[in-house]
């Protein structure tokens, strides 16, 4: 749902700020589409719709989005961070060898399109990182240096070891930590929620089930399979359960997001553990559903995070941790209950497309002194 304005300090409201975005998936422009125009890198995106503001990089146009940077009456840049350098080889063949060259295109301008930020840019920046390694790739370290705020979504407690392997060989020494410029970048650090993805967040809000009506104890439908060990090992857990009278409900193929999204209602906890990275959609997922997430505990820095016990439960990943978790929670229906009534709007508070996309905004602004 497209907010037209957003909440300032003052508990009020003005208009949404003019942005320029550039990425492969037009996360602000889903929250500000009035006021947004967005740029997308995707190489396999064919159409454009200026009227509507989504632009497809060419060599045509770069010079256009080059002025567009420099216009004073954007209030905001907001770019994706890359997963590799264009000009690197894997950066190459990730835009050489693609279904797309079948069809004439080879989108080289879209891959190139970020790099416009090493030049004048009038507006804030904004770095959008929802990738799932804990680090700051090398071929964002220009994007982290002109930015106000680099948004991480696994960003470690110790937020230097998001150099890790990256600015320093391994985990940053004192005195890699001792330099200026250093801990200026790291100072520009900040959690980024993943949140409700939009195909769930568009859709009408799912019915609570009342807890006399839920037919299943846990829920849990993911990969496992050359996923993280977190879920090789609970899964053994969870279905051991099924013996002592517990009602596991893991489905044996792919569901239909409907399908999905009432089988998760209908659980009173739901399996939420990290995968190739902590944040999953699930846990946000489950809360909106009105059921308790339950995730091995949290590894990273979060922005507005699901208190544990208020919001959802948490337990230790060593053997035996999860079946304890499942147990404890299950012998407390009305705690349990709780939990689940108050996950649910502190979701929809802080975790909805829309409500992210305005706290990188307000962020930006106050860091950027606006």
């Amino acid at each position: 749902m497209p907010d037209s304005t957003y909440p300032n300090a003052a508990g009020g409201g003005e208009a949404a700020p003019t942005i320029v975005e550039i990425g492969h998936t037009g996360f602000m422009q889903a929250a500000f589409p009035d006021t947004t125009e967005f740029w997308s890198t995707w190489p396999d995106e064919t159409s454009e719709d200026p009227a509507r503001g989504r632009r497809l990089p060419t060599f045509a146009n770069l010079r256009e989005l080059a002025r567009r940077l420099a216009d004073p009456a954007v209030d905001l840049v907001v770019v994706h961070a890359l997963s590799c350098a264009p000009w690197s080889p894997r950066g190459l063949g990730r835009t050489v060898f693609r279904r797309s060259l079948l069809r004439g295109s080879v989108p080289f301008a879209r891959a190139f399109a970020p790099q416009l930020l090493r030049g004048r840019v009038a507006a804030p920046i904004a770095v959008l990182d929802f990738d799932d390694p804990a680090v700051v790739d090398r071929a964002n370290v220009f994007l982290l240096d002109r930015a106000s705020v680099y948004f991480k979504r696994e960003l470690p407690p110790d937020a230097w070891q998001a150099f890790t392997g990256t600015l320093h060989w391994r985990v940053p020494t004192p005195r890699f930590r001792r330099v200026a410029r250093h801990r200026r970048r790291m100072e520009k650090l900040a959690p980024l929620s993943l949140g409700l993805p939009l195909s769930v967040f568009s859709r009408p809000r799912p019915a609570v089930v009342p807890p006399a009506e839920k037919t299943a104890d846990v829920f849990f439908a993911g990969r496992v399979t050359d996923s993280s060990t977190v879920r090789e090992r609970g899964l053994a857990e969870l279905v051991a359960l099924r013996d002592e009278g517990i009602v596991v409900d893991i489905p044996d193929q792919p569901l239909p997001l409907d399908a999905y999204l009432e089988r998760l209602a209908r659980a009173r906890l739901v399996w939420t553990p990290e995968g190739y990275g902590w944040q999953c959609f699930r846990l946000y997922e489950a809360a909106l559903c009105g059921s308790v997430p339950l995730a091995n505990r949290p590894t990273i820095l979060q922005h507005a995070p699901l208190v544990d016990g208020t919001h959802a439960l948490y337990y230790d990943p060593e053997p035996g941790g999860l079946a304890r978790a499942v147990r404890a929670a299950l012998a407390a229906p009305d705690r349990l209950a709780a939990i689940a009534a108050a996950g649910r709007p502190h979701v929809l508070a802080h975790h909805t497309p829309p409500a992210i996309a305005r706290h990188v905004v307000e962020t930006t602004f106050a860091r950027a002194g606006r």
